[in-house]
């Protein structure tokens, strides 16, 4: 009997230190090891997208060699925004939280405004 109470005290101890592990411990190291990266990727995503959107209204303002390029060019710099998603995807699979995620992604944009009107900028879209 009291070999089966042992049992399956372990047993519980094993599973409440899974659960803690997986709840509290796997989600802070994963943004441990994945938090610089993710700001640099959420940042240069924003960047790309915003490039995008200039150089494809530039097109539909005047199309010629330069502006289809320009396109072209922005175009391949969206890879970022895949690595961004493939990131984001991984560390939510390690449990880091939405929340999480959203704060080291406005961190990435504070991190990188000098001043008000850096920040403006970043966050416009000009066309």
């Amino acid at each position: 009997m009291k070999r089966l109470l042992l049992a399956g005290n372990m047993v519980a101890i094993v599973v409440v230190l899974a659960f803690g592990i997986e709840r509290y411990v796997a989600p802070r190291v994963a943004e441990s090891v994945y938090g610089d990266r993710y700001k640099e990727l959420v940042f240069q995503c924003d960047h790309v997208m915003r490039e995008h959107f200039i150089a494809k209204q530039m097109v539909l303002a005047a199309t010629n060699e330069e502006t289809i390029r320009n396109l072209d060019t922005a175009e391949i710099g969206l890879t970022a925004c895949h690595e961004y998603d493939m990131l984001r995807k991984r560390l939510g699979s390690w449990g880091v939280s939405e929340s999480a995620l959203g704060r080291l992604g406005l961190e990435a944009i504070e991190d990188r405004a000098r001043d008000v009107r850096t920040f403006v900028e970043i966050h416009e879209i000009r066309y």
